[in-house]
């Protein structure tokens, strides 16, 4: 025992856990970094996915309401309200072909990044495996290795001539010989993302069905991540819809803030059978208690009210109209891109761009790949921030994405604007 206070005394009492410990300088840190250094203010951040305008005027309403109500102000279930439940289970009745039970089938998460870390946290044991695509939403990983979870990848593979013409987000590929090499005894979940970030691929009904029948040959979960759901210009699939075997193994992760222009009321949902969201809303239990009540209650009025007022439709509408409004700048630049099916990215591809030999960047970033000199570049000159997808990628992959950069279009038309003229200024270093 009197050996204990020496020892505790050589110990560094601030020593940071390894899941959290070691990390470089993130995407997120360059680009802030460069956008508040930038000599071209205000810079138009189109790096970040959140919404540059307010919901619409009846979502924006249900909020001011629910904080003159008593009971939203206080704690709500863990499960998540009532109301908010049956709302989004009456939501998906329809394009899930069944009839979801809002007491035992949706759980209520505090965004849906939090749903998916309860998620890993309520299934994975150390060492478990989780099976994810690359380029990945980079949380993914994260919130598989806070689970003590391992992360396995298999890239999406671009397309090959992506770097000479524009293309489809659909010609960005999986080969499904390298998923089910992936698959190890220790494999517990998959997760899928459609419409996906960084990409805006929406899986075809073959894809869905091929990565879904794998998982349950194998008898793995598969984390269905759907946050983009109401935002697909193609034929868009739920997992859950495709078999009832699937069914039996898919968790559906949605996402009001995505839904309805609100990304910082941090609400987000699960759905599944009994058996898949018990152990999430255990998780969830732990990891917060609860989520925001006067949030919930809003996004159950959003939801009930969403088709009296065609909000699916124009939001639809008003999202392609915005991708095709800011790619025009690529078409006048002779910048190929890959053409998004779904969400609010547009991936370009800056191959044509020739940086200056003697344009001074920070050290650190000359030993990263291209598309972090490009996106320091464009803050720099331009005023303008996009975001380096090979954050997005495995080491031995990155170099696939090196000259591509993601550029969000949730913003005002006259951001999208401002953005275009400025990205004009890029014609003298064009090869």
């Amino acid at each position: 025992m009197n050996g204990h206070p020496a020892e505790n005394a050589k110990r560094d009492p601030f020593k940071q856990s390894p899941r959290v410990a070691g990390a470089r300088k993130d995407v997120w840190s360059v680009v802030n970094e460069a956008t508040a250094k930038s000599p071209k203010q205000p810079v138009v951040n189109m790096g970040q996915g959140f919404f540059g305008y307010n919901p619409p005027k009846f979502v924006l309403d249900a909020h001011k309401e629910a904080l003159d109500n008593v009971a939203a102000n206080q704690y709500s279930l863990p499960k998540g309200r009532p109301r908010l439940r049956k709302a989004v289970a009456d939501a998906h009745k329809k394009s899930f072909g069944y009839d979801i039970n809002p007491e035992t089938e949706v759980t209520i998460t505090t965004g849906a990044n939090e749903g998916m870390l309860a998620a890993f946290m309520g299934f994975l044991d150390h060492g478990d495996e989780v099976i994810v695509f690359e380029p990945f939403f980079d949380q993914y990983i994260h919130n598989i290795e806070m689970g003590n979870g391992k992360v396995v990848y298999v890239p999406m593979h671009p397309p090959k001539e992506g770097n000479h013409k524009t293309t489809s987000a659909a010609e960005w590929k999986i080969d499904m010989k390298e998923l089910e090499a992936a698959i190890t005894p220790r494999t517990r979940m998959v997760v899928v993302n459609s419409p996906h970030n960084p990409v805006g691929k929406v899986f075809t009904r073959q894809e869905m069905l091929d990565i879904g029948n794998m998982c349950v040959k194998h008898g793995l979960i598969i984390v269905s991540d759907e946050v983009y759901d109401k935002l697909y210009y193609t034929d868009f699939t739920r997992m859950f819809t495709l078999s009832p075997e699937i069914a039996r193994h898919t968790l559906t992760v949605g996402s009001g803030g995505k839904n309805f222009y609100c990304t910082g009321w941090r609400i987000g949902w699960l759905i599944g059978y009994p058996y898949l969201i018990e152990p999430v809303m255990k998780a969830h239990v732990r990891i917060c208690f609860c989520s925001p009540s006067p949030p919930q209650e809003a996004l159950a009025t959003a939801l009930e009210k969403a088709e009296e007022h065609d909000f699916w439709n124009q939001s639809r509408e008003e999202m392609l109209s915005k991708v095709k409004r800011f790619v025009s700048i690529f078409d006048e630049l002779g910048l190929p891109y890959s053409m998004p099916d779904g969400g609010y990215f547009v991936m370009a591809n800056f191959a044509k761009l020739k940086l200056p030999e003697d344009y001074t960047f920070p050290e650190d970033l000359m030993t990263r790949p291209r598309d972090y000199r490009l996106a320091w570049f464009l803050i720099m000159e331009l005023g303008v921030a996009a975001i380096c997808p090979s954050e997005f990628m495995t080491p031995a992959k990155k170099h696939t994405v090196e000259d591509w950069l993601r550029f969000a279009i949730c913003k005002d038309d006259n951001v999208l604007d401002d953005a275009k003229d400025r990205l004009r200024g890029l014609k003298k270093y064009m090869t």
